[in-house]
């Protein structure tokens, strides 16, 4: 599967209609994003049970925002809706398929009842 552009507008729902969404945020001008893209395209050709997104944090920069984008290049994997992973920085290709291992290893019924809970701690904490 090759890699999709998400914008502001198709973010949420690219993140609810698949299963596993890993996002690439990146700039043109940024040399390790440019340097990364090789990497994270030959992943999506490897991998198409998952989802591959591209935000190029220059037109998308309410959308970066939004993410807490401080740093590019940054990754973010997603399984079932949930934010799973999050690391600023390019990784090598054996990097992100451990990533994307670890991503599909998951036991989504354990991370589930912890953001549960977690959502649950929220309105005593305040």
């Amino acid at each position: 599967m090759a890699t999709v552009e998400i914008t502001t507008e198709s973010f949420g729902p690219t993140i609810e209609g698949n299963d596993i969404v890993i996002v690439d945020f990146w700039a043109s001008w940024c040399q390790p994003c440019v340097r990364f893209a090789p990497t994270f395209e030959a992943a999506s050709e490897k991998h198409d049970d998952v989802v591959f997104g591209k935000v190029d944090t220059e037109a998308q920069q309410q959308l970066a925002a939004e993410a807490n984008i401080t740093s590019i290049p940054t990754l973010m994997a997603f399984r079932e809706k949930v934010l799973v992973f999050a690391q600023p920085g390019a990784l090598n290709g054996t990097q992100l398929d451990s990533v994307i291992d670890a991503v599909k290893a998951l036991d989504m019924k354990e991370v589930h009842a912890a953001v549960a809970a977690k959502q649950a701690e929220a309105p005593a904490a305040e």
